[in-house]
């Protein structure tokens, strides 16, 4: 079966981007299909660091196309900017490589507005939104009011509906939020130049990817964020307002289940996550600023769309656990192994403990988790910088057994461990 699914198990930032640029080489078609440009994939090729935030990660090798789902919203502006910064770097991108549904939701300024004054009015009960728009967009969407690519293909009447959508947008921020209006002319005209941008660029992503499949080619579904910010299974209410789960792929992409051949679960080696919510094994202090870095490299804990720092724990087994399950996975890639070396003991929660009871399982899903005190196992970490290494029986022996005892803890084999950014840092296994 010729699709294969990246999904992150964690709250997303687990290295998906280099993941599906690693897989990439060998597949036809890579697709987005959820989120929009409030997540961030990072690929490095050599000397250069590519930050994605909408077009496909797998778009840097010269023989695939990338497709934007219509479960993704879609911000034109960051998209051109996007565009011309691969370009820059000398990856082609035209229509005859870059597909975008003509089903995919389009994010204005109204958007971004709305999600600002939202987000402030919320106070203390703020979700930690990116404040870029895609709540109010998906909103829209569901409302069945919202702006579509397919409007783009007729720019000046999209122009119209542009200024009729700011206008609407205005009213509510003048009358809920007590904000200031938006310019409705200068958005529409600037927004009909962007239709006529990339109206050719528009095209049906469903039929486009089964043909496809149906002649053979392959597809590598590639998905923003992570399972644990899943709209329906993740810590609501401090998720994205998209499913980023694999049945999120096939709604995304509009393809059916009988396509699918494997679905891979992408974790960092350690847990993260960027925003508000619980977070049953964070660390704070010394720990804490050993496994994020300092920010001076692009790999180091900070948000690749927001520049925040992100909040770092141990491993979660009972949260990785529940992530195979939700979407199915076939296999794991472990990421960042590399960042735990020099500990000298490693640590991984493998149970809760709430009320005098343990528990292996989530009961009623992570929506909450602060009840929850984790139970550790303790591992004995290596002194030897693994970043070099490139077959298995090289790793330390420590380092084997830390990474045996995830896939034993969540019964899914690891298949692939990273042990830096590079394209070549991965270390194959089986």
């Amino acid at each position: 079966m010729p699709l294969d699914i990246v999904v992150g198990t964690q709250w997303g930032d687990e290295g998906k981007g280099r993941v599906v640029d690693l897989l990439s080489a060998g597949v036809d078609f890579v697709a987005r299909f959820n989120g929009g440009d409030n997540a961030g994939h990072t690929v490095t090729v050599g000397d250069k660091t590519f930050k994605l935030h909408l077009v496909p990660s797998g778009i840097i090798h010269p023989h695939t196309i990338g497709a934007i789902g219509n479960g993704v919203v879609v911000n034109p502006a960051i998209l051109l900017q996007e565009m011309e910064m691969l370009r820059a770097a000398g990856v082609t991108v035209s229509p005859a490589r870059l597909v975008i549904s003509h089903a995919a939701h389009l994010i204005t300024p109204g958007h971004i507005a709305l999600d600002k004054a939202l987000e402030g009015q919320r106070g203390q009960g703020k979700i930690g939104t990116t404040l870029r728009g895609i709540g109010p967009a998906y909103t829209e969407k569901v409302a069945r009011s919202g702006l579509r690519a397919g409007g783009m293909l007729q720019p000046e009447r999209f122009g119209q509906a542009m200024r009729q959508h700011i206008e609407r947008v205005n009213h509510t921020l003048r009358h809920l939020y007590q904000a200031e209006p938006l310019d409705s002319e200068r958005i529409a005209q600037e927004f009909t130049e962007y239709a006529h941008l990339l109206k050719g660029y528009i095209g049906d992503v469903s039929l486009l990817l089964t043909h496809a499949m149906n002649r053979g080619q392959r597809v590598l579904a590639e998905g923003a964020q992570g399972t644990l910010l899943d709209l329906d299974h993740g810590t609501y209410p401090f998720v994205t307002s998209s499913n980023p789960t694999t049945p999120g792929a096939l709604l995304g992409l509009g393809l059916g289940v009988n396509w699918v051949e494997r679905v891979i679960g992408v974790t960092k080696a350690f847990q993260t996550r960027v925003g508000e919510g619980p977070f049953p094994s964070e660390l704070n202090g010394d720990e804490a600023a050993r496994l994020r870095g300092t920010g001076d490299k692009p790999w180091d804990e900070f948000g690749v769309t927001t520049g925040r720092p992100r909040r770092v724990g141990w491993l979660d087994s009972v949260l990785l656990r529940y992530a195979a399950r939700v979407n199915g996975l076939t296999e794991l890639v472990v990421t960042k192994l590399d960042v735990l070396s020099g500990l000298a003991a490693l640590k991984i929660c493998v149970a809760y403990r709430a009320d005098g009871q343990e528990l292996r399982e989530l009961p009623f899903g992570p929506a909450e988790l602060g009840q929850f005190e984790p139970i550790y196992l303790e591992l004995p970490g290596w002194s030897q910088d693994v970043m070099d290494v490139r077959r298995w029986e090289d790793l330390p022996e420590q380092a084997r057994a830390y990474v045996l005892q995830v896939e034993d803890l969540c019964a899914v084999p690891v298949r692939m461990v990273s042990v830096g950014p590079e394209r070549d840092q991965v270390i194959e296994i089986g």
